[in-house]
């Protein structure tokens, strides 16, 4: 505790370069996202090109699938503001975004149609994953992490364990000893990273030793925390950023200096992997010669009904 005649010895320069230094320590740290170390992020060169070998690991112990999906949303509003928020529909709840996006398919108007589809969820994954070779970072290599991805992965995770054809056999990617390793390369095509040349090696055991294949497989991190409630902002929260975002009253309905017909721009994510719905009082538009339906947020996410099929087996 610091008593009156010590605060007064403290006056003048000492006290501000101390304040001072204080300050530039909480303004160079602002606007820094915390990082999770739990992740592995994929690196490139320069040209934007990159190589690295992982294992993608079965279940955690105390869980029953090896991956979990995630949706969430990203794109830039009217305002300039951007809405960037895990889904609801994540947990199986409904969410403004959606509601809205309907609200907007069915008002008969193509423009609105065109910034549904922009504003339309994304779908992740999240796996855990042994890295065999990391080129960039090698100091990665040996190493359990969790890895976020999108559907050109993923669709490559369904096309081992159902094969088009009738000379391939069937593969659990997943597993320890009967699994493969997933050679991941990485292009710049047209600005974004494309993962199309990825592949997987031959099947095989991840290690000869099965004490080390213990202690990776133990090592590994939950995914289902990832589902938690906590992680989600409640429907009102998500509902009032939302129309912060899009310039919109508390009716739903657009202010003056806020064009409808402005439409949101998307946040582009490498191969959309990064990386992140009914009864809302949003306006009542609806279409004057055809019924109302629900948008349809999942038009391009053929690994849904993949995932789902898995799931419920």
């Amino acid at each position: 505790m610091v008593d009156f005649a010590k605060l007064k010895q403290m006056r003048g320069n000492k006290s501000l370069e101390a304040l001072t230094a204080e300050l530039n320590k909480f303004n160079s740290n602002q606007g820094e996202s915390k990082k999770d170390d739990r992740f592995w992020y994929p690196n490139v060169d320069k040209a934007g090109n990159g190589y690295a070998v992982i294992r993608f690991l079965p279940a955690p112990g105390s869980e029953d699938v090896p991956f979990i999906r995630m949706f969430n949303h990203g794109f830039k509003g009217p305002t300039g503001s951007w809405y960037i928020e895990n889904s609801l529909t994540t947990i199986g709840k409904t969410d403004p975004v959606g509601e809205y996006n309907t609200m907007l398919w069915n008002s008969g108007l193509d423009s609105d149609k065109e910034i549904a589809r922009k504003q339309k969820r994304k779908l992740t994954f999240i796996s855990n994953i042994y890295v065999v070779t990391d080129q960039l970072n090698p100091e990665n290599e040996g190493k359990v992490f969790l890895f976020k991805y999108g559907k050109k992965v993923f669709d490559k995770l369904n096309e081992a364990m159902n094969p088009q054809f009738a000379d391939e056999d069937a593969m659990n990617p997943f597993d320890l000893w009967t699994g493969a390793n997933f050679k991941l390369k990485i292009r710049n095509v047209e600005g974004y990273r494309n993962y199309d040349k990825s592949e997987f090696a031959a099947a095989g055991p991840l290690l000869d030793d099965d004490a080390e294949l213990e202690r990776i497989w133990k090592s590994e991190y939950s995914l289902q925390e990832f589902l938690a409630p906590s992680n989600f902002k409640s429907y009102d929260e998500l509902k009032a950023k939302l129309y912060k975002v899009l310039g919109l009253d508390e009716g739903g309905k657009a202010a003056p200096a806020t064009a409808r017909a402005s439409a949101a721009k998307v946040m582009e994510d490498s191969d959309e992997d990064l990386p992140w719905k009914e009864e809302a009082a949003a306006p009542k538009f609806k279409a004057k010669d055809a019924p109302a339906q629900k948008f349809d947020e999942d038009e391009d996410d053929e690994s849904l009904a993949f995932f789902n099929k898995l799931v419920n087996n």
